[in-house]
């Protein structure tokens, strides 16, 4: 409460011009940074430059590493034959040529691809085949015969 009354009345001293007022703290902070970091001139600038070379070496490896991102992702959209996204193919671009996929993901990549190869074909499929059991496969043909003739007969009047 008593602060607020001062607030509002203020010091009466201030006004009359006999040193007691808000002079000394505007005379407290002083207007140069440097001096306020305790650093003279030349290594206030010279901090101020290594901050923004710092800055400047973080954004461009954040930039170099969504650029391998999104090589990966081109890289899985031509896999998988998934439409192409512009904002990746600005993104390279933006990094340039030298943007080249991390080799632990292109192993990946690579296995997931022979392994889906071998799947699709010819051989794969016969392999497939051999695993089967051919017993469970005789028996699943015959009962799928015996249900189509009994639907068949159910709706053909002539059968």
């Amino acid at each position: 409460m008593a602060f607020l009354i001062k607030s509002m009345i203020g010091n009466p001293l201030s006004g009359m011009g006999f040193g007691g007022g808000g002079d000394k703290e505007e005379e407290a902070t002083p207007s140069d940074p440097a001096k306020a970091a305790g650093m003279t001139r030349e290594e206030y600038e010279e901090y101020q430059k290594q901050l923004v070379e710092e800055k400047m070496e973080r954004d461009a490896d954040f930039l170099h590493k969504k650029a391998e991102r999104a090589t990966l992702r081109v890289c899985l959209r031509d896999k998988y034959r998934l439409p192409k996204s512009e904002q990746d193919e600005n993104m390279i671009e933006m990094a340039g040529d030298d943007v080249d996929v991390p080799e632990e993901l292109l192993k990946m990549v690579d296995e997931d691809a022979t392994e889906e190869e071998g799947k699709d074909s010819l051989m794969g499929q016969i392999q497939n085949l051999q695993n089967m059991d051919m017993d469970q496969l005789k028996e699943k043909a015959s009962a799928t015969v015996t249900e189509l003739k009994s639907k068949a007969e159910e709706k053909c009047s002539v059968m």
